[in-house]
């Protein structure tokens, strides 16, 4: 089974290590073993506030859509946990029923006629079904980390164009690794070991920054990457 996954991810994190904007979403394809994404993938720099949250997940709907027009796929993981539910049959009275906190329920809600729509077009389109599964989801984690990796370039090009020093939040419990032109970003959940992405740096920006990787004192379980232009 071939899956489209889209997510979100990093953030950049002021003196105090609060996040203050996302990074990055994508959507990749992952085949079986379901280890890292294939080589197809749309990833693109948001630099959204974090209370833009909704808006981010209407946005990594649209780019599983145009994913699909260049790669097939069996089935898209939506990064919503829903319990898998299909996306283009989710209906409000159906949402308040479920496990879910109120505000997280209402919220939703705001969001569901766009979400039902793409949901709709790649059904039309492709005959596929979008799962409301989430974080049960190992496509959407190797999304999670491939944000993070294409995350780091992005963070590395602000730093350097703006010669200022950038601190980014990077996903639950995971860990960058440089090797050559690519960033590594591998999973370090129990069980996730072979969980890993990463982002190919084809203008050669990890050359021009200096990388600095800490805990993040307030979040347990999160890393943090300090940039800093050497120019």
């Amino acid at each position: 089974m071939k899956v489209i996954a889209a997510d979100s991810g990093a953030a950049i994190l002021d003196e105090y290590f609060r996040p203050v904007s996302l990074v990055a979403s994508v959507a990749v394809l992952v085949e079986p073993p379901y280890r890292e994404p294939s080589v197809y993938r749309i990833a693109e720099p948001i630099f959204k506030e974090v209370d833009s949250t909704l808006e981010v997940i209407v946005h990594e709907a649209e780019l599983c859509l145009s994913l699909l027009a260049k790669v097939k796929a069996d089935i898209v993981h939506l990064d919503m946990t829903l319990g898998g539910v299909t996306v283009e049959d989710l209906s409000p009275v159906e949402l308040l029923n479920m496990r879910a906190s109120k505000s997280g329920r209402q919220n939703i809600i705001k969001i569901l006629p766009r979400l039902r729509k793409t949901a709709g077009e790649i059904k039309r389109l492709h005959g596929l079904d979008m799962l409301a599964i989430g974080k049960e989801s190992v496509p959407v984690r190797v999304a999670e980390l491939t944000a993070g990796a294409e995350a780091i370039l992005f963070a590395c090009h602000k730093a350097v164009e703006e010669e200022e020093a950038v601190l980014l939040g990077l996903p639950l419990n995971c860990q960058p690794t440089v090797l050559d032109d690519c960033i590594w970003l591998g999973s370090l959940i129990s069980g996730e070991h072979d969980l890993r992405s990463f982002a190919v740096d084809s203008e050669g920006v990890l050359t021009k920054v200096k990388l600095t990787e800490t805990l993040n004192p307030v979040a347990r379980g999160f890393r943090a990457l300090k940039i800093e232009s050497k120019g």
